[in-house]
């Protein structure tokens, strides 16, 4: 039996009911309601709290916010800022390149990231130059491999650069 067959005889045996979720955002954080961050890369932890209240990302799908007790879901993440909003402390602001973010049950949230650095290690006439190159690489006649990763450069640029702004 195949395991596709396998999944949906087990949907069967539950009732429907209890499948569908009756809500479609996250209530209002109280003040007992935080997330469990966990930030990531594949060599190390960026950053890690668990009484964060609310966490923007940059989804493919759109920007998105995550309050406590969201719906669980996994997004794929675009270059972009990751704004992490503290009780007390104020906003956290990285960014990523890209990744993907898991909301679980229970108010937790890991982002796992290609690459993340906070916003404050970036310099807006590094960016501005590097930009400047990727786009003449994109725009010229080099090989072709060398133009798609100059595309890519420049899109992960122009997001650095508008998160500078």
């Amino acid at each position: 039996m195949n395991t596709f067959r396998v999944a949906r005889s087990a949907l069967r045996a539950k009732p429907m009911g209890s499948l569908l979720a009756r809500r479609t955002y996250a209530d209002a954080a109280g003040p007992a309601d935080k997330i469990r961050l966990s930030l990531t890369m594949p060599h190390q932890s960026i950053y890690q709290a668990n009484d964060v209240i609310q966490v923007n990302l940059p989804a493919e799908s759109g920007d998105m916010g995550v309050l406590a007790n969201h719906l669980p879901s996994i997004e794929q993440l675009r270059p972009g800022l990751i704004d992490i909003v503290e009780e007390g402390s104020g906003n956290k602001q990285f960014f990523v390149s890209g990744g993907f973010a898991v909301v679980q049950p229970n108010s937790e949230l890991s982002v796992n990231a290609v690459e993340a650095y906070s916003l404050d290690q970036f310099s807006p006439e590094n960016v501005k130059s590097l930009l400047a190159e990727a786009q003449k690489i994109a725009n010229g006649s080099g090989s072709e491999q060398d133009i798609a990763e100059a595309k890519i450069e420049v899109e992960v640029l122009e997001a650095l650069q508008a998160a500078l702004k």
